[in-house]
């Protein structure tokens, strides 16, 4: 299984280049600056950090330091890590539920499409869900037999996924404390002390790097990248932190699902108890949800006579209380909430559903558990014809395979503690398989496309209909191998950097102003006012265009840079800090994978944060230390750029440079010199 777990996800790895250009930049910059391996910064000349702490990077820096900067270099340790994932699911299953369960679990796995997406993919998210999954595993170690080691290493693990994704690491923190608290074979006042003990391995494993970086002098590190107010602790409470729930991330680009969910659509989606079966969820992750939660509350029927201390209820109840815990957040958070996130789910499911069905075939003979399990399978079955009937224009003949061969296998599980052997095991097999034929297609249609950018999506084009901002086609979709978002250009993609759209700002679409088609951002799906069709064309930089010149990148995804551009850049590199400076870090890491050299990202990622100011700006050109401000980019910090408004920086750096030094023109890219200012 790992073996096959392995190759599927090396499939034609490199299709997705550099993917999440915005890590990727760091990456290389971490393989050049130990200070900004350390610090997890954007360039190796350290002007900002990535929005997030540095710990996923580190995997794939040392990597690229040892073989060089390609995507194999990049991409290698994710799915290294995919795969340890499913043999700590699949160890931790196997421990309660015997091999075939293990089995089923790591295969679940395996083969949910976003896990698919994720752990060949640059974003934080692989090593979460690694960690993730280990605390779980450790914890169930603990409960065992109560030694206090084990659920010293779960904090340990719990504070490592705390450098990888902040906040989202304490997700899991209420069941699994609240489990040993009253489980574990161990008295009370032990079992206290134990969880103080655990507690504290969590703080220092993951707060070593933020007190270093807390008391490290501002002047010499890096800017924190995603905060107002260059503090690593306000970045994670803040826009990382509790501002994801309410939505109110100040420096973001937009909101959330509004009061009361449920109905209340925005920028990212409707929230709600069925957000996670939705259009914009359900082909990520949803598959064999209703089977996990029919399966977890059969199990703890099952288990209900044991005693306190029953490891097998204790490890339900921590795999199924994590998934209950994070599917109810990511269901309500009103923030920025993009599909793959819910990859952290993914752990959590595999293990409830091998688990409930290694208990209910064990006691097949009873009646309530025979139909349990068949309930279980109609669930998967019947919920995996639906996933398959949103897109009827893929593989067609699947869903009725799914929805027929589940149903008749439903039927052979009611009778499955009377049939003979073989038949049983026939019946369990065709469950299997129609349980996870749905996923398996949409799968093998992810390692089968390239995905590049900010917001990927698993499966086949069409799958996911949640781009930016709400519903619509091909929000967030890759349009095929190298493709970018919103499953292809679209009409606010078309034109080259300067051109008007029809309605809209240059390069937007159709719709409202600045409106694309491919990344919708109202409920009619007509586009977020100012957003171009995959969020490159309604900002600063217009469309993302293959123009030999170089085009400018947009928030989610960067430029391509062409022969012309790059030799601009790459004259004279080495007599600067860096060879230019741009707003928005995904049109900045462009240019940085394309030169190797260090480019600055004004103001972040969405180019609405406050480093450097002017005067920073204007002291680093005096100084001599970049050569060139490339136009367009990001937000850049304008009025109204950000929830919360923005600082204004970009905009401010923006309009001194361009009245102040030489503009040179390179295809569709336009550079302006800074070491040329203009006359008078």
């Amino acid at each position: 299984m790992l073996a096959a777990t392995l190759l599927l996800y090396l499939y034609d790895l490199s299709a997705s280049g550099y993917a999440n250009s915005f890590y990727a930049a760091a990456v290389q910059a971490g393989s050049k600056s130990w200070k900004a391996l350390f610090f997890g910064s954007l360039d190796a000349g350290n002007a900002i950090t990535v929005d997030k702490p540095p710990a996923s990077l580190w995997p794939m820096e040392l990597s690229v330091r040892i073989f060089g900067l390609d995507s194999w270099a990049i991409l290698v340790p994710e799915v290294l890590m995919g795969v340890a994932t499913v043999a700590v699911v699949y160890a931790a299953v196997r421990r309660r539920g015997g091999p075939a369960a293990g089995l089923i679990a790591g295969a679940v796995l395996a083969l949910t499409p976003v896990a698919a997406l994720m752990f060949r993919f640059d974003n934080p998210d692989a090593m979460l869900a690694l960690l993730m999954s280990l605390a779980c595993y450790l914890v169930v170690r603990a409960l065992e037999d109560g030694r206090t080691r084990w659920l010293v290493w779960a904090g340990v693990a719990i504070g490592l996924a705390f450098l990888a994704k902040t906040l989202q690491a304490f997700l899991i923190l209420p069941p699994l404390a609240l489990v040993y608290a009253v489980c574990a074979p161990v008295p009370l006042k032990k079992r206290l002390g134990q969880l103080v003990a655990a507690t504290l391995a969590l703080v220092v494993s993951g707060g070593w790097w933020v007190a270093i970086v807390e008391l490290w002098p501002a002047a010499s590190r890096p800017y924190i990248g995603g905060s107002q107010h260059n503090s690593f602790l306000e970045l994670t409470f803040g826009y990382n932190g509790f501002g994801r729930l309410s939505g109110d991330e100040t420096g973001s680009v937009g909101g959330g699902g509004g009061p009361g969910g449920g109905a209340g659509g925005g920028m990212w989606g409707e929230t709600g108890w069925s957000r996670m079966f939705g259009s914009e969820i359900g082909g990520q992750i949803s598959w064999l949800l209703p089977a996990a939660l029919v399966l977890l509350v059969a199990g703890l029927v099952a288990t209900r006579r044991l005693g306190r201390t029953s490891v097998t209820r204790s490890s339900l109840l921590v795999w199924g209380g994590s998934l209950l815990m994070t599917m109810a957040v990511f269901s309500y958070m009103a923030g920025i909430f993009h599909q793959y996130y819910t990859v952290a789910l993914a752990p959590y499911l595999a293990a409830v559903v091998g688990m409930g069905a290694g208990l209910l075939w064990e006691r097949r003979q009873e009646v309530w558990a025979s139909l349990a399990l068949a309930a279980s399978v109609v669930a998967a079955a019947a919920w995996g014809y639906v996933l398959l009937h949103r897109t009827p224009s893929y593989l067609p003949w699947l869903k009725w395979l799914v929805l027929i061969g589940g149903l008749v296998a439903a039927l052979g599980l009611i009778f499955a503690g009377r049939l003979a052997r073989p038949l049983a095991l026939g019946a369990a097999a065709l469950a299997l398989a129609a349980a996870l034929a749905g996923p398996t297609a949409y799968t093998l249609s992810t390692v089968d496309t390239g995905h590049e950018g900010s917001i990927p999506t698993a499966g086949p084009a069409g799958a996911s209909m949640m781009g930016f901002g709400g519903r619509g086609p091909g929000g967030g979709r890759t349009g095929g191998p190298r493709g970018g978002l919103g499953g292809g250009r679209t009409q606010g993609q078309q034109g080259q950097q300067g051109q008007q759209g029809r309605q809209g700002v240059p390069g937007g679409g159709q719709g409202v102003p600045g409106g694309g088609q491919g990344m919708p951002g109202g409920r009619n799906g007509n586009g977020v006012p100012g957003l171009g069709g995959d969020l490159a064309g309604g900002f600063p930089g217009g469309a993302r265009t293959r123009e030999g010149g170089g085009g400018f990148g947009g928030l989610l995804n960067g430029a391509d840079v062409g022969s012309a551009a790059r030799a601009l850049l790459e004259k004279d590199a080495s007599r600067y800090t860096w060879v230019a400076a741009s707003i928005g870090s995904q049109n900045a890491a462009s240019y940085q994978l394309a030169t190797g050299d260090p480019v600055m990202a004004i103001g972040g990622f969405n180019g609405t944060d406050p480093s450097p100011t002017l005067a920073q700006f204007k002291k680093y050109v005096a100084d001599g230390r970049i050569h060139y401000f490339i136009a367009g980019g990001g937000m850049g910090g304008g009025a109204g750029a950000g929830r919360g408004g923005g600082s204004g920086t970009g905009s401010q750096i923006s309009s001194w440079v361009q009245a102040g030094f030489k503009k040179v023109t390179v295809g569709s890219a336009t550079f302006y010199d800074l070491t040329q200012p203009v006359k008078g």
